[in-house]
């Protein structure tokens, strides 16, 4: 017996060595991204819709995913799933815009595109798109937008007049802004909340069909009025996270937290017969990095920091899971070292470094730095302009104190909410190599005692 203990005393330092040099080489395997992505984005899912059964089902694979590399429900839950309930109210399709004497229709003559769920009225004025950051624009104002380029401009303006407290945005139709109705699911996006929070402060969107627009001559200082109808609430509907949890081994370490959105914009207006908007680039790609990352760090040894790995729901409806979370996380938030978040990494943004996702906010921490300098393969965000740190369910959490930021493949990729977004315009080679570079990294920010700061000036502030 005491020539065994002695040998395996003798052997335990091998066979400790071993078990981390195979995690320390783990590969992940193109055939395991394909897998996930090939479920997510099927017309089984019927495109996850926010707050749906579908998006429930999704949860709920997730959730099994976790479990099945070993993962735990985290502290104080008893599953892998968090639920929420939300107030998300549902239009009758003719809404009308008076000006003045003149009213036209919803379906005739525009396309409402985003709305509060509540009339809306303000004074108008004309701004450009190009001035929307320096016009002097009163709070609740009706925003006739002029000189929209093309869609990244008109995504940018919205952004920016939001922040400013506009009332309803109304865009003449071009063109080159064909497509803006399918990118919002072909429906109306309606604000929705949480049932404990207030009702949002979101801005009436409006696409004017080009002859409404020439017909439209009322001058600025015209009181505009956008009625909408609200139908009976329905039931009250639920959005899932799914939550997998590794424990560290030392529990003052703090904890790490991965995480992307796994629903998307669910099934909308047939165009050539399609209707289903897959997302397999939004946000399942992302889904399958932190299931990836799930399973390499949940296999072998414990690390030194426990991982929180979660995928939100209802992200597509305004960051709903993410939100839920970040009030009730199970983790004190003073406990998150950090978030990285993930979302779309199925395609190379043409203006990054080959092979090399942006991170958003780059410049506000030393998180992407440091993981860049362990060997991730991260570059600087390109588009500060397009605001893509606020736009992401990092921002929530950013809010309060965590160091959190987005890494993605594109920043607005072209299929982005089309019904395109499919198996076959994912780059799933480019996705591997991009979440096998992250292991190696998050497994040493794992382990390390490394806690990332906020740069100076860089923490998040709302609107900015």
């Amino acid at each position: 017996m005491k020539s065994r203990i002695r040998w395996m005393a003798a052997f335990a330092p091998i066979v400790v060595s071993a078990m981390l040099s195979a995690q320390q080489n783990w590969i992940v395997k193109p055939e395991w991204v394909s897998a996930h992505e090939n479920f997510l984005a099927s017309d089984v899912l019927a495109g996850r819709g926010s707050a749906t059964r579908d998006e429930e089902l999704t949860a709920t694979y997730v959730a099994s995913e976790f479990e099945s590399y070993g993962l735990k429900p985290a502290p104080g839950m008893t599953a892998y799933l968090q639920s929420a309930e939300i107030v998300a109210p549902e239009l009758d399709a003719h809404a009308t815009l008076q000006a003045g004497d003149a009213t036209i229709e919803e379906g005739a003559d525009f396309v409402l595109l985003t709305s509060p769920g509540a009339s809306v009225a303000g004074p108008l004025l004309r701004v450009a798109a190009s001035d929307v950051q320096t016009a002097h624009i009163a709070e609740g104002s009706a925003i006739l937008l002029t000189g929209v380029t093309d869609q990244r401009a008109l995504f940018a303006a919205m952004s920016a007049l939001r922040r400013r407290g506009a009332a309803a945005i109304l865009v003449p139709q071009t063109s080159s802004l064909a497509t803006v109705p399918q990118i919002f699911g072909g429906k109306t996006r309606v604000s929705v909340r949480l049932a404990d929070d207030p009702a949002r402060k979101t801005p009436t969107v409006i696409l004017i069909h080009a002859e409404a627009a020439a017909r439209f001559t009322a001058k600025d200082g015209t009181q505009i009025g956008i009625t909408v109808h609200a139908l009976p609430q329905a039931k009250p509907r639920q959005t899932f996270n799914a939550i997998g949890y590794l424990a560290g081994t030392d529990p003052a370490a703090g904890t790490l937290l991965l995480t992307a959105h796994l629903d998307h914009l669910g099934v909308g207006r047939a165009v050539n017969g399609d209707s289903i908007y897959n997302g397999a680039n939004d946000d399942a790609a992302g889904t399958t990095a932190v299931l990836e990352l799930a399973h390499a760090l949940g296999s072998g040894p414990r690390p030194r920091r426990s991982v929180l790995f979660v995928c939100y729901g209802s992200e597509e409806m305004g960051g709903l899971g993410s939100t839920y979370f970040g009030k009730h996380t199970p983790v004190p938030l003073t406990d998150l070292v950090a978030n990285l978040e993930f979302e779309m990494i199925g395609n190379q943004d043409p203006k990054m470094p080959p092979g090399v996702l942006l991170l958003t906010g780059w410049e506000r921490s030393n998180l992407g730095p440091t993981l860049k300098e362990h060997g991730a393969l991260l570059g600087p965000d390109p588009y500060p302009e397009q605001h893509f740190f606020e736009r992401s369910d990092n921002y929530p959490l950013a809010l309060q104190g965590v160091v959190a930021h987005t890494a993605a493949g594109w920043g607005t990729v072209p299929t982005y909410h089309q019904l395109n977004d499919d198996m076959a315009h994912l780059d799933l080679a480019f996705m591997t190599r991009a979440i096998q570079s992250l292991v190696e990294p998050v497994r040493w920010l794992a382990n390390s005692d490394f806690r990332p700061q906020w740069n100076p000036g860089g923490a998040p502030k709302p609107g900015n």
